[in-house]
């Protein structure tokens, strides 16, 4: 099949709901993974394309279903967690993603958003500076009177690994900033990175020592910085390409260009490849150019990305989810590759979806060995699109095939095409299972009600009595944004699980206590010792306190990942009141069912989720009983509670003016407000604009305080801050 038609395999807007969170879930788990090997490890199995176009995927799933958030969401998770070897530094401004493009339309669509959300015209003048993406490590710097104070890597985007003496050692990177007007604290960051030829030149005196080699320059940079003896890392000759900022006492320009200018008159290399466009033609013509020329570069790059010129436009643009909205890196297509599928098995997940997982004859793509990859569902397998179209001509997938394999589209990794002329003659249609491969339990597709047609995921119908997803639940509430508990890993959850030793998430903070007075005790079994279950003990008291949000996501409820825990701890601040809300919610007509249903970011489908799962009498059991073990830490007060509008709840309603109303809701949830979609009596502030309806009436009714777009900003600021 061409490359033209193979969006068509998996078309997002052709997914049922179901079928979108089915697979999210499964590359969310694909992508924590990955994070964990590239961040924690420095050992990537994947290829960076390969891993964008996982995220692009991703990304794009929540895009168009909005309600989709699943616990494995990652959409506002930046690298890991930071390693224990290291000290840990606070970044003052956190370190954030970039929002990623592929293809040369999506370009066209990120410029065409800005000018949406500015509300420009199509020919107000937008410039943006184009410039390499390198593929290194993120290094932010801080320098306090010209001297360099710290070193951090990106960590978790809020703390990093305290690097401060190996930076020192990079030639790039100055210990005093040079020329005039330096301002008193100045955060540089940009990129640690090494050439091919000094990469090479590791390499061969790895090998000549009988050390392991390095897989490629980024590995090979990010492990030099992250060494506990500076000598080593001053014996590799890193590099470093300026070009951000964190905190900044007084900017010294008020351009992205500017910026980069003062950067390198304060001594730090920028790359010369950064220019300024003022079109769509002339960011693609950029980044062709650097495409055709990246092999004579000397380093390694894996796009160019695009920024808005304007610091006070970015300002107004803002973040969403963890990227900046006036950033984009256009990433470079990664390659397909022909291999055999050996085999289909059946990973149950924590929802119970049956998710068929391609064994496959291991081939190399891109530099990377892949040996599994996604078939997404039964009826792909198939060969029948999400809407019920034959897809690949209706050719089905069969063991033994020669199949085509896309590591940098849609989902990564997938099986993309069936080469049909190498199909072996007693290749068989393969027959979904109809029983769960973990419990016997009938597995079902369920009919949405909604729309009437059958859903694509067949699901196992065994619930709470199903080993499989007991156990994925285990992980989940373990997992490294959740509770996060040191030693209690995918295998010894399974380990524990199979001995009936922890079999629900309270058990796990009885476990020290029964192992005291039992007869056969950890220490004395085979792979344990002393040593190692009092470290496993202490990683689990260390967890007796949690924070509001980590709490929620660790829960498992549907769709409530990473970020709309967050949405629910900073709008209820306790537990408690989430817990007493969620239930009053129950009743359609109550004002706990509207508070809970109009929180922005969570809508009507996440809100479902919450109140079934505490209508549920064995979730509560849980709650209760885990609650007797746990203490959950009231919500943080933001670091915006100097806000004028901090903790307040706010409505923007009718036709708004100066600003559109994403840009509204931007505006106030940067200055710790919580915007709402209904009026209530839990509503501190409507904002009103002409034709504002049923809204402003309701908050007359209320006694809301209620004022205008010109009293909103004289209530916050003209930027907000």
């Amino acid at each position: 099949m061409s490359a033209k038609n193979a969006p068509s395999l998996k078309s997002i807007d052709e997914l049922t709901p179901r079928e979108a969170r089915a697979e999210h879930e499964a590359l969310g788990r694909e992508i924590a993974e990955h994070d964990r090997r590239y961040y924690e490890e420095d050992a990537p199995t994947i290829s960076d394309a390969e891993y964008d176009a996982l995220r692009k995927r991703y990304e794009a799933l929540e895009g168009l279903f909005p309600e989709l958030k699943t616990p494995e969401s990652l959409t506002q998770k930046v690298g890991a967690k930071v390693s224990e070897k290291f000290a840990k530094i606070r970044h003052r401004v956190p370190m954030l993603s970039l929002a990623n493009g592929f293809a040369d339309e999506e370009v066209e669509e990120f410029v065409e958003r800005i000018r949406r959300f500015l509300q420009w015209k199509a020919n107000a003048p937008l410039v943006f500076t184009a410039e390499p993406k390198i593929d290194g490590l993120s290094l932010s710097i801080r320098y306090e009177k010209g001297k360099l104070v710290t070193a951090a890597t990106r960590g978790d985007g809020t703390e990093g690994e305290d690097v401060t003496a190996n930076a020192r050692t990079v030639d790039d990177i100055p210990h005093v900033l040079k020329g005039s007007n330096i301002p008193d604290v100045f955060e540089v960051r940009g990129e640690v990175y090494l050439s091919h030829k000094d990469f090479a030149a590791i390499n061969e005196r790895q090998e000549a020592a009988g050390r392991p080699l390095f897989a490629n320059p980024r590995n090979a940079a990010a492990g030099s910085l992250r060494q506990l003896d500076p000598k080593i890392t001053a014996s590799r000759p890193l590099c470093f390409f300026a070009y951000a900022w964190g905190e900044v006492s007084e900017m010294p320009a008020n351009t992205q260009h500017g910026m980069m200018d003062a950067l390198k008159h304060f001594g730090f290399k920028v790359n010369p490849l950064t220019r300024r466009c003022s079109s769509v033609a002339e960011m693609l013509e950029h980044y062709h150019a650097i495409e055709t020329d990246r092999a004579n570069l000397g380093y390694d790059i894996d796009g160019v990305v695009y920024k808005v010129d304007d610091l006070n436009l970015q300002q107004r643009l803002g973040f969403v989810s963890r990227s900046p909205r006036w950033a984009l890196a256009h990433k470079f297509p990664a390659q397909k590759a022909v291999t055999v599928l050996e085999g289909i098995e059946i990973n149950v997940g924590r929802t119970g979806s049956l998710n068929p997982i391609a064994r496959l004859r291991p081939v190399t793509v891109g530099g990377v060995v892949v040996s599994n990859a996604t078939l997404h569902n039964e009826d792909y397998i198939k060969g029948i699109g999400g809407n019920g179209e034959k897809i690949r001509n209706g050719v089905d997938i069969r063991i033994g095939d020669t199949v085509i394999i896309n590591r940098a589209g849609d989902v990564i990794p997938k099986v993309l095409d069936v080469v049909l002329e190498k199909r072996p003659a007693d290749a068989k249609p393969y027959e979904f299972p109809t029983h769960c491969p973990a419990c016997g339990s009938h597995a079902v597709r369920e009919v949405n009600p909604r729309t009437g047609k059958e859903d694509a995921v067949r699901r196992c119908t065994g619930g709470l009595i199903c080993p499989a997803q007991a156990r994925e639940r285990l992980k989940h509430f373990v997992s490294r944004n959740a509770f996060d508990i040191e030693g209690m890993g995918e295998q010894r959850i399974d380990e524990f699980y199979e001995e009936g030793l922890v079999r629900r998430p309270q058990d796990i903070f009885t476990l020290a206590e029964r192992n005291a007075r039992g007869l056969k005790r950890l220490e004395n079994r085979e792979g344990w010792g002393e040593t190692s279950v009092r470290n496993l003990f202490a990683a689990i008291e260390a967890r007796r306190s949690i924070a509001l949000n980590r709490f929620i996501f660790a829960l498992g409820i549907p769709h409530i990942g990473e970020t709309s825990a967050r949405l629910l701890a900073r709008h209820f601040h306790t537990f408690e009141a989430l817990r007493e809300t969620a239930k009053a919610a129950s009743d359609p007509a109550s004002e706990a069912h509207a508070d809970l249903t109009f929180i922005g970011g969570i809508g009507p489908v996440v809100a479902e989720a919450i109140i079934e799962f505490f209508k549920e009498e064995h979730n509560e059991e849980m709650l209760d009983a885990l609650l007797a073990q746990v203490n959950v830490e009231p919500m943080e007060a933001s670091a915006t509670a100097n806000s004028p509008v901090a903790g307040k709840t706010v409505v923007f309603t009718g036709s708004l003016e100066q600003m559109t109303r994403e840009e509204a809701k931007a505006m106030a949830e940067r200055l710790g407000a919580k915007v709402a979609g209904s009026v209530s009596k839990k509503t501190d502030i409507v904002v009103a604009g002409p034709g504002a309806g049923s809204k402003l009436a309701k908050a007359a009714e209320l006694g809301v305080q209620v004022m205008d777009e010109d009293g909103w900003f004289a209530l916050v600021g003209r930027n907000g801050s």
